[in-house]
């Protein structure tokens, strides 16, 4: 393993800053949604019900509004687009903390659809900066920023929360997003590069043009790996709770994470690409004897075959995206690509949830990589049609979904 990978990737102008500002960013953008219900039960004596209500709600605006911003990107540049949720973020971060339930149910799905996509911004902005064969390792780099993100996010959320208050929180977790859009106004990182700037002039790109069986795929794998990851976190807190060590979880999800940010680092170092297909497809297979563990060591080794997978599928179908949509309609793209891990997050944890419930902890993980399995499966199809029509395509225009 080499780490030339990675130094050729970072001497990229532009790539650096692009990737601390994305961290800095990511972290309040990550604890916005334990603090939204944390300020629901103890700001507004609510249930975990109604909490999670606003986190759906929030969820699906999300998943809407994604490719929609990115469409923005897209036709009118990526400043108008950060400005515009930035200020919308400001608004209702600004009175959220006073609004009443059935007022923040609402307000929570318009702040969704208009949320500040920091995340398809990075992803779309690295395929700019970097050329095609040097963007694994800076997605790679991508992916561990963002186990970061997760680890520190929410964490700072629940301090703020126990040593102020979930009113100060959110005031907290509202001026940290409102920076990050400041941020990323200030740097301003290309969406296109020099070359692709020239591609993208003319009549905008009509959908069927590029949303393709093969990109169809990649959303799809996409959307198993979160609905592996969303899921795995609630097995994990029902199998330690069964065992009554609860007091390990924390413990427990940071081996996860740390365990993600070593596949990762590794993925960006080998020399040979590895297909999303078959990186998810080993997650999905070895996540469902996860739940035989019973003791925290025990689940904490158990997670680690699995755990290695996560960050580097994830940046795998990043770069797959980059790599199968023109510069032109890649905002859009990456919104979508956006959508389909928030449509995988909110599926895995209340599938898992439910499955947990009616059958045990053990079955929680065996559920949800059973179903991420079968739409790796779904996908094979896709992967031997596109092995058929390799020889007669130029090596540029093929990308590893299979």
């Amino acid at each position: 393993m080499s780490l030339e990978p990675y130094r050729r990737a970072l001497a990229m102008p532009g790539l650096r800053s692009l990737l601390l500002v994305a961290l800095l960013a990511r972290v309040p953008v990550v604890a916005s949604g334990i603090t939204l219900t944390l300020h629901v039960v103890l700001g507004l004596h609510r249930g975990y019900g109604a909490a999670g209500l606003i986190g759906a709600s929030f969820t699906v605006g999300a998943a809407l509004g994604a490719p929609l911003l990115g469409r923005v990107v897209d036709r009118r540049g990526l400043r108008l687009m950060v400005g515009f949720t930035t200020a919308v973020e400001a608004v209702f971060w600004a009175v959220a903390p006073v609004l009443p339930y059935q007022a923040l149910l609402v307000a929570a799905f318009v702040a969704g659809l208009l949320a500040l996509p920091v995340f398809s911004i990075v992803r779309q902005s690295i395929a700019a900066l970097v050329p095609e064969q040097q963007r694994r390792p800076a997605y790679s780099l991508d992916s561990m920023s963002v186990e970061l993100s997760f680890m520190a996010g929410p964490a700072l959320a629940v301090l703020l929360v126990t040593t102020a208050s979930a009113t100060a929180a959110m005031y907290a977790v509202g001026a940290g997003i409102v920076g990050a859009g400041v941020a990323l106004f200030l740097l301003d990182p290309p969406v296109r590069s020099a070359s692709e700037e020239t591609q993208a002039e003319g009549a905008p790109l009509r959908r069927r043009q590029w949303l393709r069986p093969r990109l169809i795929a990649v959303l799809g794998i996409s959307a198993a790996t979160t609905l592996v990851l969303g899921g795995t976190d609630v097995a994990v807190v029902a199998v330690l709770r069964q065992s009554d060590q609860v007091v390990f979880t924390g413990l427990v999800l940071a081996l996860w994470g740390a365990y993600s940010m070593a596949g990762g680092f590794v993925y960006g170092a080998i020399t040979r690409p590895l297909s999303p297909l078959m990186l998810m497809g080993l997650l999905s297979v070895l996540t469902i004897p996860v739940g035989v563990a019973t003791d925290w060591w025990w689940l904490a080794l158990a997670l680690l075959p699995a755990g290695l997978l996560c960050a580097p599928t994830l940046a795998a179908t990043a770069d797959a995206v980059s790599r199968l949509v023109p510069a032109g309609a890649r905002g859009e793209a990456m919104g979508l690509y956006g959508s389909a891990l928030t449509v995988g997050l909110a599926v895995g944890a209340p599938l898992a949830g439910a499955v947990i419930d009616r059958l045990g902890p053990p079955w929680g993980f065996a559920a949800i990589g059973l179903l991420s399995g079968l739409i790796a499966l779904a996908a094979v199809p896709v992967q031997r049609r596109q092995r058929q029509r390799e020889s007669a395509e130029p090596v540029s225009e093929m990308v590893a979904v299979s």
